[in-house]
């Protein structure tokens, strides 16, 4: 029993001091272990806020939270459109303009293209612009409309990121001497243009209202399918309501008149937009032509006074020289005058005018002269008046030029002409290649 209990003796202080390491070995590795979880939460929470305030210069967190939630665009990281864009270079810039500039973009994940829309936001404007796009447009489905891939509000940046359009803008085609467009094309891009709209005003759980249609907001894919695109200036309606926007948007020379007198813009004043483009296609030229004789000036009064003399063909754009349907033209041209009706209880529903286009339906008969509108009083207080942009002329020729065709120019209240006169910016045609 005595060695026995000498030889327990001898060997507990060789075992507790490596017991004792070992235990403070792996004390001091969990220590060690929990404080760098712990400073690593606080860095990561520390990075979040940084990222959030980095988000939300301009908006708060529930807009933030709002454009996250929902479907199909994405949100973008600031450093990879940087990235892609070759940090806005200026070798990538496609275009310039109201709102800010376009790039083209390349995203190695996706091998795809895209086109980033740097939006200004030294104005409330593009402010609203911006929010507009991401609210509306995230929404819609359509083939001819333009799809918002993603949106980032980062280092006091507002940018959109949408599909790639190789084939670039339809003004740029028509009066820049691009491309040629045959006829088959050119009848192709009013038949989607009108599917889009469609799609807009009757078709989605809500009406939209477009209030900037325009060719050069007509964009064209590599087999030159239209998609509209440009959703800055759109306002979502009830379908059985009209709408009550009092501010004045939009393009001079595709406003229709009555816009001038009231600021509101509803489905009638977005058919007769579309009426001006299809005329465009038709006829190769803008809507208003200072430089044109002065029965030419404006697109609707020309061609509405060759419908009279029943000559209407004698608009065809002179480049298709006789390479068209003439009949398809003659569709395309009647139903670009009804839908540019200068009253508006005249115009067709844009359903009408699809099936027309189509052949669905039989062509309206309009009258040879065309009718002038009644107009209410001009008020006191004039719509505030917020354009998108002017032609790349003059802006009072152009202003005075659209408003002319209808209204006596000795009616039009003199403040309106000082605002007209002031009204003169770059076109915001080009989001893509010219």
């Amino acid at each position: 029993m005595t060695d026995t209990g000498v030889t327990l003796s001898n060997t507990k202080p060789k075992d507790a001091p490596i017991k004792s390491k070992l235990g403070l070995v792996v004390g001091l590795i969990s220590g060690g272990c929990v404080l760098v979880a712990v400073c690593a939460l606080v860095l990561f929470a520390f990075w979040r806020k940084s990222k959030v305030r980095e988000d939300d210069h301009v908006f708060d967190g529930s807009m933030t939270n709002e454009f996250q939630k929902s479907a199909g665009p994405k949100k973008f990281w600031y450093s990879e459109l940087a990235r892609c864009t070759n940090n806005f270079s200026q070798e990538e810039m496609l275009g310039w303009g109201g709102f800010g500039g376009v790039y083209k973009g390349y995203l190695s994940e996706s091998n795809s293209y895209i086109a980033v829309k740097r939006v200004s936001r030294e104005s409330q404007q593009g402010i609203k612009e911006y929010v507009s796009e991401v609210r509306i447009v995230s929404r819609l489905r359509h083939k001819h409309l333009v799809q918002l891939i993603g949106w980032c509000h980062q280092k006091r940046e507002l940018l959109l990121v949408y599909e790639f359009m190789p084939n670039g803008s339809l003004d740029h085609h028509l009066f820049k001497g691009k491309s040629h467009l045959t006829w088959p094309i050119r009848f192709k891009i009013a038949q989607g243009l009108a599917s889009a709209l469609l799609y807009l005003h009757e078709e989605w759980e809500q009406c939209v209202v477009h209030r900037d249609i325009k060719s050069s907001n007509i964009m064209l894919d590599c087999n030159f399918n239209a998609k509209l695109g440009d959703f800055g200036l759109a306002r979502l309606v009830d379908h059985d309501k009209g709408s009550q926007t009092t501010v004045l948007a939009g393009t001079m020379g595709y406003m229709a008149p009555e816009c001038v007198t009231t600021g509101k813009a509803n489905k009638e004043t977005d058919v007769y937009s579309f009426g001006i483009v299809v005329l465009e296609i038709g006829c190769g030229r803008k809507p208003i032509d200072p430089k044109a004789e002065e029965h030419q000036v404006n697109i609707v009064d020309w061609v509405w006074r060759l419908y009279g003399m029943r000559n209407i063909l004698e608009a065809v754009d002179p480049k298709l020289s006789s390479e068209f349907n003439e009949e398809e033209m003659e569709h395309l041209l009647i139903v670009g005058l009804w839908c540019a009706h200068p009253d508006s209880n005249c115009r067709p529903s844009i359903r009408q005018a699809v099936q027309v286009l189509n052949f669905e339906a039989p062509l309206p008969t309009l009258p040879r002269n065309m009718p002038v509108p009644t107009y209410c009083s001009f008020s006191h207080h004039l719509p505030t008046i917020s354009l998108s942009s002017t032609h790349e002329t003059n802006g009072t020729e152009i202003a005075l030029a659209q408003i002319q065709h209808s209204v006596n120019e000795n009616n039009i209240d003199a403040s309106l002409k000082r605002t007209f006169s002031s009204a003169s910016s770059s076109s915001t045609s080009v989001l893509y290649p010219s």
